[in-house]
């Protein structure tokens, strides 16, 4: 059995588009948590969320507990293969891990001592910085269009999701072009309308 903890407008939604990509929407139940929401000030820890963070996304399957996105996708797209991965074993997939091990481990990490304005020499030899960053996402598209080549997966939709979110995209057409794609995609559009409803019914209850 697999449950999915989904706090609507967060970055669980990445994993909710990615159950619309893949296709597998009646295998994993979705359950709404609420969540603190440092930038609004709003929201709650719930105690209805098994993340030992009360954080969003935790996926559970069969009691076991998995959280944080790039191990989510990981999980999902290996336990039901198919074109939003390579397949496991193949140089391909490594490059797919490398992308969903690199964004936890660099990129994020980078945006947000940018937005928190941190600096320091140990930082900035164990992260690097904001154009290191983009430089690796731009080397990657100049033998795209996708990251992982011709065709859109998970590592796409991982990746360009904080751009989406902020409207931060660095000013280089190529993944201006490419962040543009990606929030075109009829998952994540479908996705975002469903959780504006389940916001608007929070609001109106």
């Amino acid at each position: 059995m697999l449950t999915l903890f989904h706090a609507p407008k967060s970055r669980s939604s990445a994993i909710m588009t990615l159950i619309e990509e893949m296709g597998i929407a009646d295998r994993v139940t979705t359950r709404i948590v609420d969540i603190p929401r440092i930038m609004t000030g709003t929201g709650a820890p719930d105690p209805a969320n098994p993340h030992p963070e009360k954080k969003a996304p935790c996926l559970v399957h069969d009691g076991h507990i998995i959280t944080e996105r790039g191990a989510i996708i990981t999980y999902l797209t290996t336990l039901f293969p198919g074109p939003m991965a390579p397949a496991v074993g193949t140089p391909a997939w490594g490059s797919f891990l490398t992308w969903m091990n690199w964004y936890q481990g660099v990129m994020e990490p980078v945006l947000v001592l940018d937005y928190a304005q941190a600096s320091h020499p140990s930082l900035t030899a164990t992260f690097r910085g904001v154009p290191e960053m983009t430089d690796r996402i731009r080397a990657a598209l100049k033998t795209g269009p996708w990251l992982l080549g011709d065709a859109f997966s998970a590592a796409d939709l991982l990746v360009h999701s904080p751009y989406a979110w902020f409207g931060n995209t660095p000013d280089e057409p190529l993944i201006q072009d490419w962040v543009a794609r990606c929030m075109a995609r009829p998952a994540r559009l479908k996705v975002l309308a469903d959780d504006q409803t389940l916001m608007d019914q929070a609001v109106a209850a």
